[in-house]
């Protein structure tokens, strides 16, 4: 009954492998482009600041510290990684 559930679940195991080696190489690539517009970004709310605009520098912030590898980066890796404890649960079958 083992071998029989373990032939069913193969396909969507290999599916979950193919994904989540997909995410991970496009999480790599996209971490240098995260993490240079959170710091151009960051920049630009410290330079709104000084000008004088609050409201305008806290929304900056707010976007740089989500767009920076600490925000949506960084959710994106933990869903992931849920991903992959998902695929070693239905190989542990």
């Amino acid at each position: 009954m083992k071998v029989i559930l373990k032939i069913l679940t193969a396909p969507v195991v290999l599916v979950l492998t193919l994904f989540v080696w997909l995410c991970s190489a496009i999480l790599y690539c996209s971490a240098f482009v995260f993490g240079l517009a959170g710091t151009l970004v960051g920049i630009l709310a410290l330079l709104v600041l000084l000008s004088g605009n609050l409201t305008n520098a806290l929304i900056l912030a707010v976007i740089a510290f989500l767009v920076s590898p600490v925000g949506i980066p960084m959710a994106a890796a933990w869903l992931l990684g849920k991903m992959q404890d998902l695929r070693y649960v239905i190989q542990s079958i």
